[in-house]
């Protein structure tokens, strides 16, 4: 009977080697490099970017099918009680430019009908 024992320690080749691994600048002390640094928050502020502009856009079929219910039903196209609610949501949260923006954003869903 072979009594050999398998070994519970992790082989070489699934746990990594500690003398191949180079420190990065960041944590030898030297500062990342800019172009690098900058080039990375660009392309993340293009995929929020794309985000906003795929979030706008569904903003606006939302309104729309809202404002096809409401001109079904007698009302008129627009509600200007819940425009002012969306306006002082945007400025509590976002101060004055907030309210410019809740206003581009109002105009664009209130689209045509």
């Amino acid at each position: 009977m072979n009594t050999t024992s398998t070994a519970t320690t992790p082989s070489a080749a699934t746990t990594p080697s500690t003398d191949a691994v180079e420190p990065s600048p960041a944590a030898a002390g030297a500062a990342p490099d800019p172009e690098r640094v900058i080039g990375e928050a660009r392309g993340r502020i293009d995929e929020l970017d794309a985000r906003i502009i795929r979030l706008v856009r569904e903003r606006m079929e939302v309104s729309s099918r809202i404002q096809h219910a409401r001109i079904a039903a007698g009302g008129r196209r627009v509600h200007l009680s819940r425009e002012m609610e969306v306006l002082s949501r945007f400025r509590a949260e976002l101060g004055g430019p907030g309210t410019t923006l809740a206003m581009t954003l109002l105009e664009l869903s209130r689209g045509r009908v």
